[in-house]
């Protein structure tokens, strides 16, 4: 009995020890994938795709989104005014009325607001995208953090999409008066004013800057309420697209024009260029200096990172997608028409 017992133990460890040469030298097993996501995990080799390891990559990539966010430029804010909203949209009819201090004789002068109905309704905003569960178990994750960099960018810089969008289609879209924001025919007083011209921006001559530049800053300048009075609009940026940038640089810093005259426009208005606006030849003349700004830009809800990184949302567990991106509500509107010249520089 007792030698069949150091048989048995001798077996046991020469058993014991075959195995363990064994694995030293064979290939992992195989194991069915939802063996392994039993086991709390997903893959061997690159990243273990549990809940620690996809919370760090999406808080890595949140950070990267905030940091191109906060570094990326903005121009909008030069031209536009930002009203916070609370609903899903807001009512200008205030804007009819371009409110001026009178002089106080009898009983007050209540202006009521024009029969005008100018609502800005908020939209949605997105931008998503999708993270394949493979490139975590591959740890191929570099290819991320550019579009989380992209993407925090792009949510940045949504107000100024919402905005040089309503300059681009300024010609074509109405306003608060129910006319083109940049038109020939805005009724004061029983009266057309315009302040759309066609003039194309030049520093060729002194003449020609007159003509252009000079005749947007005139007009602007002569710009009355509905009692006739001046408005006292004070013209101090113009805005430009890249193909006009250099004349307008010319034309705000330079002591002389093209013909060796004096400029007599040097140094009266900021030169803001931007390349969303689409035309090569329009260009505008703004009043930044009001309360009011020229552009509404209405935020509902500011640009927020979001993240969908529930393991057992249909989108992982079918299709083995993670998402993440930024969403936001808002829109943009006009707002007071007396702020603005728009040229085509059609001729």
């Amino acid at each position: 009995m007792r030698v069949l017992k150091i048989f048995i133990l001798v077996c046991i460890a020469m058993l014991t020890m075959s195995v363990v040469a064994l694995s030293a030298t064979a290939a992992p097993l195989d194991y069915p994938a939802g063996h392994l996501e039993a086991m709390g995990f997903i893959g061997f080799a690159g990243l273990l795709v549990n809940k620690s390891t996809i919370s760090n990559i999406f808080i890595s990539l949140k950070t990267t989104f905030n940091n191109a966010f906060n570094a990326a430029p903005s121009n909008w804010q030069k031209i536009a005014m930002k009203v916070t909203s609370t609903t899903g949209q807001n009512d200008y009819a205030w804007l009819s009325k371009f409110p001026r201090m009178r002089k106080w004789i009898g009983d007050k002068a209540v202006k009521a607001l024009e029969a005008f109905k100018y609502t800005i309704v908020n939209d949605d905003w997105e931008a998503t995208i999708e993270v394949d569960r493979n490139d975590i178990e591959d740890d191929q994750l570099g290819i991320y953090g550019p579009q989380a960099q992209m993407a925090g960018e792009s949510a940045k810089q949504l107000p100024d999409e919402i905005v040089m969008d309503l300059v681009n289609n300024g010609f074509i879209n109405p306003c608060f008066d129910g006319q083109y924001y940049f038109d020939t025919d805005h009724l004061v007083a029983g009266t057309s004013v315009s302040n759309k011209i066609t003039a194309a921006l030049s520093v060729i001559s002194q003449a020609a800057a007159i003509a252009s530049y000079g005749a947007a800053r005139k007009t602007m300048r002569k710009f009355k309420d509905d009692e006739g009075r001046p408005l006292n609009i004070t013209p101090n940026v113009l805005l430009v697209p890249p193909a006009l940038e250099d004349i307008a640089l010319a034309l705000m810093n330079n002591d002389r024009l093209d013909d060796g005259k004096a400029n007599p426009y040097k140094g009266t208005a900021e030169v803001v260029v931007d390349a969303r606006l689409t035309s090569d030849t329009a260009w505008f003349l703004l009043d930044t200096t009001k309360a009011v700004k020229p552009f509404v830009y209405q935020e509902r809800k500011a640009p927020v990172f979001v993240e969908q990184t529930d393991p057992q949302n249909d989108d992982v567990f079918m299709r083995k997608k993670f998402k993440f991106g930024a969403e936001a509500r808002a829109a943009g509107g006009y707002g007071f028409w007396q702020l603005a010249v728009g040229s085509t520089g059609a001729g």
